[in-house]
């Protein structure tokens, strides 16, 4: 997602370097969706990749004109089976090894879009099936008609929420784990900016928890994490990685990163190990709920599943 925008402008020579300096790290795993762009992030990931035997996954479920404006969310099996067909021209690709719906659409019961994915999986142009941002209970559906191998949602020190209920559910059920933004938009590296501070452009501008009183809040754990990176020689990305790592082998982090160096930093954290006692510490220091600001502006917390949840509970 950051190659194409969010963050800022990137050249497509700069987002080749950044894809190559991901491959040569180790990276195999390449996380992408239509909406990003739209549509360009898919085609840039497919020519750069060249063949290369990389896993990849892609989400469907917004409704994109023939303009590239996002008018909202389309999650019916006709448009699901479309996407399936544009996104594999785009990514050069004869089978997506994990197609993803990137919100719940309330207009559409998920019984349906699996089973429109499972369609997609027996005619050989999907292997695995996957959910974004969605409740236990919208897993559990899901599941009882195709098999959910991943579900991908926010995760790291700064939001904690799917440790309470989803997390819980997907080891009852054997599913595994993506943690999206594992460094809080690069807040957790130390990178964060105020938002009043950040180039017009760049998402983390409108970002509540980079904003006024809320950032001062937050800055508190980048401190802790700062400090314990000093202490055993790592940098503070790899300190917020290697405790996400810790969590379980069932949590894959997709840090993002148009630069190489941080590329480079990033994939240095699968070799870093905290003691029982570090994980501990920056857990104390970062409870789940603690965060001051919401994850997203309000039209952004609306595209979160909540279904089934208790009354109360985070997410």
């Amino acid at each position: 997602m950051s190659l194409s925008g969010t963050y800022g402008l990137v050249d497509e020579a700069e987002a080749f370097c950044a894809i190559d300096a991901a491959w040569d790290a180790g990276f195999r795993l390449f996380d992408t969706a239509e909406v990003y762009g739209p549509f360009t992030n898919e085609d840039l990931l497919g020519r750069a990749l060249r063949g290369r035997p990389a896993v990849i996954a892609t989400k469907f479920g917004r409704r994109i004109n023939a303009d590239g404006a996002v008018l909202g969310l389309d999650s019916s099996p006709a448009r699901i089976k479309a996407v399936a067909d544009a996104s594999l021209a785009r990514l050069r690709v004869e089978v997506i090894d994990l197609f993803l719906q990137h919100r719940v659409d309330p207009d559409v019961p998920v019984e349906d879009v699996a089973g429109a994915v499972a369609d997609l999986i027996a005619a050989g142009k999907v292997r695995h099936f996957g959910l974004c941002e969605v409740s236990a209970a919208t897993i559990r559906r899901a599941d009882a008609v195709c098999r959910v191998t991943a579900v991908q949602s926010e995760y790291s020190l700064w939001e904690r929420g799917v440790e309470q209920t989803v997390l819980p559910v997907l080891r009852e059920l054997g599913i595994g784990f993506m943690a999206y933004s594992p460094l809080g938009r690069g807040f957790l590296a130390g990178h964060g900016l105020r938002a009043e501070e950040i180039q017009s452009g760049d998402y983390r501008r409108n970002d509540p928890r980079f904003a006024g009183a809320n950032f001062d809040a937050n800055r508190n754990l980048v401190d802790v994490i700062s400090n314990m990176a000093r202490e055993i020689g790592a940098t503070p990305a790899q300190v917020a990685l290697a405790w996400l790592l810790a969590q379980g082998e069932d949590i894959v982090p997709i840090p993002g990163s148009a630069r190489v160096a941080h590329i480079v930093e990033n994939a240095a954290a699968a070799g870093l190990k905290l003691g029982a006692g570090q994980v501990s510490a920056l857990s104390e220091a970062a409870p789940v709920g603690w965060t001051s600001g919401s994850r997203y502006p309000p039209e952004g917390m609306k595209l979160i599943d909540t279904s089934g949840h208790a009354a109360g509970e985070r997410q």
